[in-house]
C-alpha cells in the first residue's frame, strides 16, 4: 500500500480506540526514535521507556509506549512524502488480546507440551502439525468449533501463512502477552501467542518484505474474548491483576446488553426477542450495580440469579448460550475486577441450573 493508503490503515485503527505507531518500511518492527532512545546509539542515554521525554513531544520513540490516538500526530506520522511505513496497534492500551497463531515448519514437542496443563494422548499428538491444529484441538477439548473460522472475530493471515485472531477484553480486565515456547507457566500452546499488555500486532493492510498481512474471512471488529478462552488464559496465567501500562486513556466499555438480544436464535417465541432484550438489560444490569460499591452488594448472588435467568432465556431459544455466558462474565468483572475464576464458577453453575426450565414472556406474569 502507498503512503495514503497506511494512513487510512492508521486512521481507521484510531477511530476504533486502537493506539498506533509506526513501523520499519518493509519490515514489522517499531521506527527507530531519536539517537538518544537508541540503545545501539553512540549518545543513547538509559531512561524509563515509559516515560521518555520524547513522548510528550510527539515522537515516535519506544515503540508501543508512543502510541497515539491523536489524529495530527498520524498524520505527521504517515506523511504522503514518505512511503512503506507499516502501522502496529499497541494491544495494552487498545484493550485488545490477540491470538497469534504460527505455522511454522517443524518437529512438536512431547505430549506434555503442546498444550502444558492440558493432557494430550498420542493419537491427538500425531494430529498436531503447527499452531492451528494445536489451537483446534484446545477448542475441541473446551467443547467449541473452529476459532480460526474467519467468523467468530477479526482475523488476519500473516505472510507467513499463520494467523491473527483479534478478540476485545472483557471490561476491566489486563493480559498479559507470550509466546508459544514459554512454558515458565504462560504458555497457552505450542505456536501459540498472546499479544496483550507490553505488546503489540501488526495492522492488516500492511505490507513487509515478505507479503501483506489480509483479512481473512467475514468478520472485520473484534468479538469479545469468549469466556472459554478467557477460561484458558486465566488457567495459564495470563490474567493480571489490573490494567496497567503506557496509553491513553480510553472511552468505558459501554452497556452491551443489547448485543445479548442480537444473539437471539431463531425460531424463538413471537415477541419473545424484545422481551428477552428487557429481561438481559435488566439482570445484566444489576450486576453492574454492584460495582457502585467496593465490597458487599451480594455480587456472587446478584450474578448467579443472573446467570438462572440467562440459563432459563437459552433453553427457551432465546439466545445463545455463548452469548449469555459471554455478557455475563462481561458485566461480572466490569462489577468485580480480578474476580475472573470466581464469575466463571457462579456464570456456569448459574446457566446449568437456569437451563433445566425454559423462561417465555409468560413467566413474567
Amino acid at each position: 500500500m502507498n503512503s495514503r493508503q497506511m494512513l487510512r490503515v492508521a486512521q481507521s485503527c484510531a477511530e476504533q480506540g486502537f493506539p498506533v505507531f509506526p513501523l520499519v518500511p518493509g519490515a514489522k518492527t517499531p521506527l527507530p526514535g531519536c539517537p538518544d532512545c537508541r540503545r545501539k546509539s553512540p549518545v543513547y542515554r538509559p531512561h524509563d521507556a515509559a516515560r521518555c521525554p520524547c513522548l510528550p513531544r510527539g515522537g515516535w520513540c519506544h515503540g508501543f509506549y508512543a502510541a497515539t490516538l491523536d489524529p495530527g500526530l498520524i498524520r505527521r506520522w504517515w506523511p504522503a512524502a514518505v512511503a512503506g511505513r507499516g502501522v502496529a496497534v499497541a494491544t495494552g492500551p487498545a484493550r485488545l488480546v490477540v491470538l497469534d497463531v504460527d505455522r511454522h515448519p517443524g518437529t512438536p514437542p512431547g505430549c506434555d507440551r503442546i498444550l502444558p496443563g492440558r493432557p494430550v494422548d498420542a493419537a491427538q499428538a500425531a494430529g498436531v502439525r503447527d499452531g492451528l491444529d494445536v489451537l483446534r484441538l484446545l477448542a475441541r477439548r473446551c467443547g467449541q468449533g473452529d476459532p480460526a473460522d474467519g467468523a467468530s472475530t477479526l482475523t488476519v493471515r500473516t505472510p507467513s501463512g499463520g494467523l491473527h485472531l483479534w478478540f476485545r477484553a472483557p471490561a476491566r480486565t489486563a493480559w498479559s502477552s507470550s509466546a508459544g515456547g514459554d512454558h515458565h507457566g504462560r504458555s497457552l500452546g505450542w505456536q501459540l501467542d498472546i499479544r496483550a499488555h507490553g505488546g503489540y500486532i501488526v495492522a492488516p493492510g500492511t505490507r513487509t518484505a515478505a507479503g501483506v498481512y489480509t483479512v481473512a474471512g467475514p468478520a472485520r471488529t473484534p468479538r469479545l474474548l469468549p469466556a472459554w478462552l478467557a477460561g484458558e488464559l486465566t488457567r495459564t496465567g495470563h490474567l493480571l491483576d489490573a490494567p496497567a501500562g503506557p496509553g491513553p486513556a480510553l472511552p468505558p466499555v459501554p452497556n452491551r446488553a443489547a448485543a445479548v438480544a442480537r444473539a437471539a436464535a431463531p425460531g424463538g417465541r413471537a415477541g419473545g426477542g424484545a422481551w428477552a432484550r428487557r429481561t438481559a438489560d435488566t439482570v445484566l444490569g444489576q450486576i453492574r450495580d454492584c460495582g457502585r460499591v467496593a465490597e458487599g452488594a451480594g455480587w456472587s448472588g446478584v450474578l448467579n440469579r443472573a446467570a438462572f435467568t440467562l440459563g432459563g432465556l437459552v433453553a427457551a431459544g432465546h439466545i445463545s448460550e455463548a452469548a449469555a455466558h459471554t455478557e455475563l462474565l462481561d458485566a461480572a468483572l466490569t462489577a468485580r475486577p480480578g474476580r475472573h475464576a470466581a464469575a466463571l464458577g457462579i456464570i456456569r453453575s448459574g446457566l446449568t441450573a437456569g437451563a433445566r426450565r425454559a423462561l417465555h414472556p409468560r413467566d413474567e406474569r
